[in-house]
């Protein structure tokens, strides 16, 4: 799997005319050299419909009248860039006019997708992968294996996708099920899914045994391995800008890390979102984003989206090629390697997964918050689902919303057991069954805090922050200390009524005790807020505050790396095995919001010094900046290697070679 990839949207009406028109083979080829592109994602299909080659299983683009998919290929071949090549499978505008029998029956009518059931706004229908469209579609894969030369096969706009259409509802009805039972529903929809895939490799392996495919649904959901499967490498679909956020990308990578699979991040060129023509973000910010792919141990890809008339954009390929030609010279020390990680942090969409309730709802906010925290605190993290191995690490963190099961006991049992330590968040933590702790966090369980918001005051020294009795909004519960008390609650007068309130927004605290806030027992520790939720939503800094102190507990002296880096920076830390390597990667940009909540990176400030002491048992001979390969000063003491980096701006690259 190539390093430098762009991901060349088309998607073009048929009420446009001169398809391809202005497509030059040295243009297009210079484009790519420009961009330092080695590998360029090409269309065969797109959301209108169309082909953009002579078909006999679909229909040429009526603006077109040449083969514009083997003269990209060609080009491209020509000078060694690969080109897998798209085709949208889940819409297609033209199928879904010609046969609304074959759409998708939303139950909300829409309301929570982007996509429409009725015809009167502009915009595409989703097509149901249960009915005649799927025999429709699988020829139209067959014939580019057959006819063209294709690196890959993307496809688009799939997932598991409940459906009320009159074929998905019949055939439960002949199975003797329900279909008013959402459950009957989403099984169907597993089933179908399931069975379109098959159908796919079926289909592709009948031409090109073992041709890499990728299904695109905008997210690898977690905890869902059986459905990764599917795929031969995964594509991370996270632009910042267009309401994926900067948090969204690391989160998403530090889990698929875990699944054995290559994968890239998919950013995109665009100040905003897929689809926008003439829109830019500025270079830096993608300087940014591809580093960021790289330190998290992924390839990159960027989204463009191609003109009707086939010419590539100078601007575009100039703009990738600012942040590709750094990435060019970095691949030899990005190519495979693992994450080192002390903390595994579980996955609240994993657990939903895990104890089938919904998956549909994207990573939950306090996994978000407890990543952001961790990233911050420049804490080295996985993100695991119920099937991870977990005993590698040294921490585990069960955030909010995560009850626990008899297996799921199991598991942190025989963690805990080898001397692993966790770290439970408010509603987590208790059996499925009752409320009770189902392990020794120094606490016993009484009930929730009738009191909201409440106030929490620790009972340590916080080195940037004085004691007092600092609100939280979260849902905060009442548990007795039986170990150690670490912080407690702290009660207001009374939560805000119409008869009772104090001030613009609650009453202060009236300092009467609420019980403990904060417990350390033998398994570990617990908080009794859903502090990560609170971080994620408000990020008053005690909250990552306490968390860190209390991560700090439980780690002791086993933490791999410290550093310096202020708050916004990044730092992982890989091994690069086969060439006896440890990489660490160190980031830092201020995203910012403007305009209507858009993260834009404009300035890039270089920081300074920034000490790094890694914990290590290798035999280390060597540390140096790459690519400059400029060599830096190192000490070692007590299994510790330490060294400064004189200046990160934007990414920088320290590499530590062992014996």
């Amino acid at each position: 799997m190539n390093f430098r990839q762009v991901h060349l949207d088309f998607h073009t009406s048929e009420k446009i005319d001169g398809i391809g028109s202005r497509f030059d083979k040295k243009q297009f080829q210079d484009a790519l050299r420009a961009g330092h592109v080695n590998s360029i994602t090409v269309f065969s299909k797109c959301h209108h419909g169309w082909a953009y080659h002579p078909s006999d299983a679909n229909e040429m683009h009526p603006g077109l009248d040449f083969d514009l998919l083997a003269a990209q290929i060609e080009a491209a071949h020509e000078i060694g860039v690969k080109t897998p090549v798209y085709l949208s499978a889940g819409l297609d505008e033209k199928t879904a006019k010609a046969h609304p029998e074959w759409l998708v029956h939303f139950k909300d009518k829409g309301a929570s997708t982007p996509y429409y059931n009725d015809f009167s706004n502009p915009g595409y229908h989703v097509l149901c992968l249960n009915t005649p469209y799927l025999d429709y579609l699988l020829p139209q894969i067959k014939e580019v294996c057959e006819r063209y030369d294709a690196d890959g096969i993307f496809l688009d706009i799939v997932s598991v996708r409940k459906c009320y259409c009159p074929h998905c509802t019949g055939q439960l009805i002949r199975e003797g099920k329900d279909p008013s039972d959402e459950a009957n529903i989403l099984e169907l929809a597993e089933r179908v899914y399931a069975n379109y895939c098959t159908k796919v490799r079926e289909t592709i392996d009948s031409v090109k045994p073992g041709l890499p495919v990728f299904h695109n649904g905008g997210h690898i959901v977690h905890g869902r391995r059986d459905l990764a499967d599917f795929d031969t490498h995964l594509e991370l679909e996270s632009l910042p800008t267009g309401g994926w956020g900067y948090d969204h990308f690391p989160l998403s990578a530090r889990y698929v890390q875990g699944l054995g699979k290559e994968y890239l991040g998919m950013t995109g060129k665009f100040h905003e979102s897929w689809g926008e023509f003439g829109g830019f973000k500025h270079k830096n910010a993608l300087r940014y984003e591809v580093a960021l792919s790289a330190a998290n141990g992924a390839k990159c890809s960027v989204g463009d989206q191609l003109a009707p008339n086939g010419e590539m954009d100078m601007a575009t390929y100039n703009l990738i090629g600012a942040a590709y030609e750094e990435l060019e010279q970095k691949e030899a020390w990005l190519d495979k390697v693992s994450s080192i990680a002390d903390i595994a942090l579980f996955s609240n969409e994993a657990a939903n997964t895990y104890y089938k309730t919904t998956y549909e709802d994207r990573i939950a906010v306090s996994t978000a918050g407890a990543a952001r925290i961790l990233l911050e605190g420049k804490y080295l993290f996985d993100v695991v689902d119920f099937e991870s191995d977990i005993d590698k690490y040294k921490v585990v963190i069960i955030p909010e919303g995560i009850p626990v099961d008899k297996g799921f006991k199991a598991k942190i049992d025989a963690f805990t057991a080898k001397g692993g330590k966790i770290l439970v968040s408010g509603s987590a933590g208790r059996y499925t069954h009752k409320d009770e702790f189902a392990f020794d966090l120094g606490a016993e369980y009484v009930g929730s805090n009738p009191y909201n918001p409440s106030y929490a005051r620790p009972e340590f020294d916080i080195y940037d922050m004085d004691k007092s009795d600092y609100i939280i909004y979260s849902e905060g519960y009442i548990v007795k200390a039986t170990g150690e008390e670490i912080a407690s609650v702290r009660n207001p007068y009374f939560n805000r009524t119409a008869e009772h309130f104090c001030s613009h927004r609650h009453s202060p605290s009236s300092g009467e005790y609420g019980g403990a806030g904060i417990t350390s027992g033998k398994d570990g520790a617990y908080i009794a807020w859903d502090i990560f939720t609170e971080y994620a939503t408000r990020a008053p800094l005690i909250a990552k505050r306490m968390v860190m102190y209390v991560l700090d507990m439980l780690l002791g002296d086993g933490k791999t790396l410290r550093t310096n880096l202020p708050a916004q920076g990044v730092v992982t830390l890989m091994e690069q095995q086969s060439e006896n390597r440890l990489v660490c990667h160190t980031l830092y940009a201020t995203p910012i919001k403007r305009g209507e909540g858009i993260e834009v990176i404009e300035d890039l400030i270089p920081v300074y010094n920034i000490d790094m002491q890694i914990k290590t048992d290798k035999k280390v001979n060597n540390v140096y900046l790459a690519p400059s390969m400029e060599k830096l000063p190192f000490e070692i003491k007590d299994g510790v290697v330490s060294f400064t980096v004189p200046k990160v701006e934007c990414a920088q690259i320290t590499v530590v070679d062992y014996e």
